[in-house]
């Protein structure tokens, strides 16, 4: 696909339609050394911003916000309309606010509380910058804008460029999950074409302050080759389409997108505990023996997979002949408080009655063995025929695979969608869509089944919006590699600031990469090494390609593999705190340090450390062997070791200590960590004991989330929020008075607050000797802690 889309980024060299060439061809030859003249530019005032005609290209600008903006042009005037449903209703995303707008003869401006959008009325072009003038962007002034009539799949459209000027040192970031190991997209090329293993979500972000989120499902190429070219360069589309968003902060860009395209919905607690997976169980009689040694064995466990192939057609809700009492043994899972998730694909095979009931109403993807998720009718017809039934039998949550889709396993290639019609319109200009509609399809119909039990979907690949449906998406296929690891480090960073909040990984990689791997050492080191980067991933899953992959597998390395597990759970309080943050502020938990210190240059290029919440900085070890590792602790804070207490001051560079056993993770100063008790099961003991950990050196504060675990109660209201704060310079923490209520909330929860220093307060056990202790309930508290 890559050699057909160049030759049509080549067709733009003789630009037909490009703004500059209309109304006034340069006589000659296209290669004159001279700019070409623009055509006439003509601007009015609109109710929502301003319109625009340069030459027989008109122009579109809206004011959605004071921070947002929405362009979209059409090369010849005409007013085209395609559903775009990754974007919510405009009454919702686009709500307008007061603008002011000016023109002149060099000329026309939009004006908010945040932006001002320029019009340049000799080249045509558009400039960005703050409010007061400080330059943000701007467009090429010489034919910043092409449109090449091209014919695909039958349809006419147009291939469609986008060239911006950025400036010489910003970094971009975002654009889904790749696989090149890059975090800074500068100096990069880009493809946006869904894929196994590569995700395609169209958001840029700079540390200049901006984000772009280009508007099109279409096979993109995001360009920045040359410095100081910013190119977005689309197959098909009816014109240029993007959101201009101003943050500066990346955690408002990522609030800007998400009011666009929708909000992160919580998951269940018990998502966020350890989730048990391989390729594949064989029986439900399998997996309840796993989830019995787990429990027996006291290792926290919350969530088994059933991976493919349980099926007797795929497609069907049938199970082959090693699956007796499905209901039952779902029960004998839950009574032991094990939740499970099942596989289902898009991908269906022609003699199941499923694909039979689609076919007959003509609502499989044309070619494929796909079905058509853009059509509403074939997302019913897959809810009632297949999910449906299977989520009757009680299980938890939907493993979405091949959401990209793929048309055959294993596939490997282009995104497929490209050459087909799909319902919605020439999958030429929704090749990327499909994750999308796959997802929302299911949520949709289970949430008219049930608000008692939350949506829960694992998901190959995604699309804008996808945050919005209760999906978690992981890295693919990857290789059983440190090269593989190191590789999703950086993905899934880029996919967190793309505005996509919940991300994971196949624990030790799916593909093995040498024969008998559980069994090396080395295999087991890596694995290790995958799972400390694990616990610190939104979900935590493990999967892969062996015959065997419990924590007993590995029992070089399985009490290290138990003591971080147990660490995970520990945090539960704070993580699922950090949930209904991302649900209620839009927040991002995984965080590239350069989301927290955009102002400092050194953290730009720093893809494989990250923020876990506010709190603890993660910097996991992708080497082989290694006992030290290289960190960068972030300047303007104090920073205290996880494992020892030490103290050291920010913006310098350390050799961390990485024994085998350890993953390098500090504090922040200010920072206020809440860790629960030893439990088997997220929520096994929500009523604590809480240690309060308290890291000084700076004023901080925590709100600590509780609700009922599991259904749509909080999104009434029910549920509870106890604000936490310390004040450094008179060593009190104040618990202030609890917001809310619901059913089952406790009535008093004792904390026992720690504050650090070296050797107390430290690591991952339980600190047996508090400071202080309080019991709350309620009301205000404050307490001095010497």
């Amino acid at each position: 696909m890559a050699s057909k889309l160049f030759s049509l980024s080549k067709l733009s060299l003789r630009p037909q339609l490009s703004f500059a060439l209309l109304g006034s061809l340069v006589s000659g030859s296209v290669l004159a050394a001279q700019t070409p003249a623009p055509p006439p530019i003509q601007v009015t005032q609109s109710e929502r911003g301003f319109d625009a005609t340069i030459g027989k290209e008109s122009m579109n600008l809206v004011v959605c916000s004071d921070s947002v903006v929405h362009i979209t042009t059409r090369p010849d005037g005409r007013a085209v309309e395609h559903p775009q449903p990754w974007l919510l209703p405009a009454d919702q995303s686009c709500k307008g606010v007061p603008f002011q707008f000016s023109k002149d003869a060099e000329s026309a401006r939009v004006k908010t509380a945040n932006l001002t959008v320029t019009l340049s009325m000799d080249r045509g072009n558009l400039s960005y910058a703050t409010a007061d003038g400080k330059p943000l962007l701007h467009e090429a002034s010489a034919v910043p804008r092409t449109y090449t009539p091209v014919d695909l799949n039958g349809d006419k459209t147009f291939h469609v460029k986008d060239r911006f000027s950025p400036n010489f040192t910003e970094a971009f970031y975002g654009l889904g999950q790749h696989q090149n190991g890059m975090f800074n997209y500068r100096g990069a090329t880009v493809e946006l074409g869904q894929n196994n293993t590569d995700i395609a979500v169209p958001v840029l972000v700079s540390t200049s302050g901006y984000g772009i989120i280009w508007n099109t499902a279409s096979y993109t190429y995001v360009d920045n080759r040359f410095p100081l070219e910013l190119s977005f360069d689309t197959m098909a589309g009816d014109g240029v389409d993007y959101f201009f968003v101003y943050g500066p902060e990346m955690d408002e860009v990522i609030h800007q997108y998400r009011t666009l395209t929708g909000h992160a919905p919580m998951l269940p607690r018990w998502s966020y505990g350890f989730i048990q997976s391989k390729d594949r169980y064989k029986s439900l009689d399998e997996m309840i023996s796993i989830a019995d040694r787990y429990r027996n064995e006291h290792i926290p466990l919350d969530g088994i997979v059933q991976d493919w192939f349980w099926w007797k057609h795929e497609g069907d809700p049938i199970f082959n002949e090693n699956y007796h009492d499905v209901p039952g043994d779902l029960k004998k899972l839950h009574d032991e408080h094990v939740h499970t998730m099942i596989s289902t694909w898009g991908l269906i095979d022609p003699s199941s009655d499923t694909y039979k009931k689609l076919d007959a109403e003509g609502l499989f993807v044309p070619d494929a063995h796909v079905y058509d998720a853009s059509n509403p009718r074939a997302r019913d017809v897959y809810w009632e025929s297949l999910t449906r039934k299977l989520f009757a039998q009680g299980w938890d949550s939907f493993w979405l695979d091949s959401a990209e889709p793929e048309e055959y396993w294993p596939h490997g290639g282009d995104a497929i969608l490209r050459d087909k019609k799909l319902s919605i319109g020439n999958g030429a200009m929704y090749t990327n869509i499909y994750p999308l509609l796959h997802n929302e399809g299911i949520q949709d119909h289970w949430r008219k089944s049930t608000d008692q039990k939350r949506t829960f979907l694992l998901t190959r690949s995604a699309f804008l919006g996808q945050q919005r449906v209760g999906a978690t998406v992981w890295s693919g296929d990857v290789f059983s590699s440190y090269w593989g690891l190191s590789h999703q480090i950086a993905g899934g960073l880029n996919y967190a600031i793309s505005g996509l909040p919940y991300w994971t990984t196949d624990i030790g990689g799916y593909w093995p990469t040498y024969d008998g791997q559980i069994e090396d050492p080395a295999y087991q080191e890596l694995y290790l090494r995958w799972f400390q980067f694990g616990v610190f991933c939104p979900i935590f899953r493990s999967h892969g390609h062996r015959p065997h992959n419990e924590m007993w597998s590995y029992p070089n390395v399985e009490s290290s593999l138990i003591e971080y597990d147990k660490l995970r759970y520990r945090m539960m309080p704070y993580i699922y705190s950090l949930a209904w943050k991302v649900s209620n502020e839009d927040y991002t938990i995984q965080r590239p340090l350069v989301m927290d210190w955009r102002s400092d240059p050194l953290t730009w290029n720093i893809g494989d450390q990250f923020m876990f919440g506010p709190a603890i900085l993660v910097s996991p070890v992708t080497e082989a062997k290694a006992t030290q590792r290289r960190l960068y602790l972030p300047k303007d804070t104090l920073w205290y070791d996880f494992w020892t207490g030490e103290k050291m001051e920010g913006g310098v560079s350390i050799q961390a200590a990485a024994p085998l056993n350890r993953i390098p993770l500090y504090v922040r100063a200010g920072s206020i960590l809440p860790l629960g008790p030893d439990e088997q099961y997220a929520g096994e003991k929500v009523d604590g004991p809480i240690e309060l950990r308290i890291y000084p050196g700076a004023n901080g504060s925590f709100n600590l989330y509780q609700d009922e675990g599991d259904n749509y109660n909080y999104e009434k209201g029910q549920h509870a929020v106890i604000p936490i704060s310390w004040s450094d310079s008179e060593r009190t923490v104040t618990f202030g008075a609890r917001t809310g209520s619901y059913s089952g909330m406790p009535q008093e929860i004792t904390f026992h607050i720690i504050l650090t220093h070296p050797g107390h307060g430290v690591g991952g056990g339980v600190e047996e000797h508090a400071d202080k202790a309080v019991v709350y309930r309620g009301s205000e508290i404050k307490i001095m802690v010497k």
